[in-house]
C-alpha cells in the first residue's frame, strides 16, 4: 500500500498501517463482505486482489445498486518492476472468470481514479467498458462494467434446410 505506483493510485496518500488494519483485517473483510486473494505468478505473490458484493456496501458505497448480483473488484500488482507486462490484464481476467463462475453474478463493477490510465487501460483490455464519472466516497473514479458473457449452447443452432 506503501509503494509509489499504488499510492498514486489510491489517491495520492501513503496510508498509515493503523488505516491499512482498519481496511483489511480478515474480520472487517467478512463483515464488509469482502473476498480477498493473492495473486501468483510462478508460485511468487504477485498481486492483491479483492472481489465485494455492491448491493449493501454501505457508507455512501453504491447507494444505487438494486441488483444483488453485482460485484465489485479493485487489485494492484505489487512489484513495480512488473507493471506494463499485461500481468494486471491476466490478473482481471482470472478474477473475472473466477467470480462469473458463480451463476448468481450478473456483471462486475470497477471505479479506478480517472486519472489512473494503467488501470483504465488494464480494465479495457479485460473486457470493461466506461460508463460515466461518479462521485465515491474516496473522491472522482470512472465507473466501468462488464457484464456476464453470453453463454452460447451447442443445440441451439439452426438448421440451414
Amino acid at each position: 500500500m506503501n509503494r509509489p505506483h499504488i499510492v498514486v493510485g489510491w489517491g495520492g496518500e501513503r496510508p498509515t498501517i493503523q488505516q491499512v488494519q482498519q481496511c483489511y483485517l480478515p474480520r472487517i473483510l467478512t463483515a464488509e463482505r469482502v473476498t480477498p486473494y493473492i495473486g501468483l505468478l510462478g508460485g511468487r505473490p504477485l498481486a492483491y486482489a479483492q472481489s465485494y458484493v455492491a448491493l449493501g456496501a454501505g457508507d455512501g458505497w453504491w447507494e444505487d445498486e438494486t441488483d444483488p448480483g453485482v460485484r465489485g473488484i479493485d487489485q494492484s500488482i505489487a512489484d513495480p518492476e512488473l507493471l506494463g507486462q499485461g500481468l494486471g490484464t491476466r490478473l482481471v481476467g482470472a478474477l473475472v472468470d473466477l467470480l462469473f463462475s458463480d451463476s448468481q453474478v450478473s456483471r462486475i463493477q470497477t471505479d479506478p481514479a480517472p486519472h489512473n490510465l494503467r488501470a483504465i487501460r488494464c480494465y479495457e483490455k479485460a473486457g470493461f467498458r466506461r460508463i460515466r464519472t461518479i462521485v465515491t466516497p474516496d473522491g472522482p473514479a470512472l465507473y466501468m462494467l462488464r457484464d456476464r458473457p453470453v453463454e452460447v449452447s451447442s443445440t441451439s443452432h439452426r438448421s440451414c434446410g
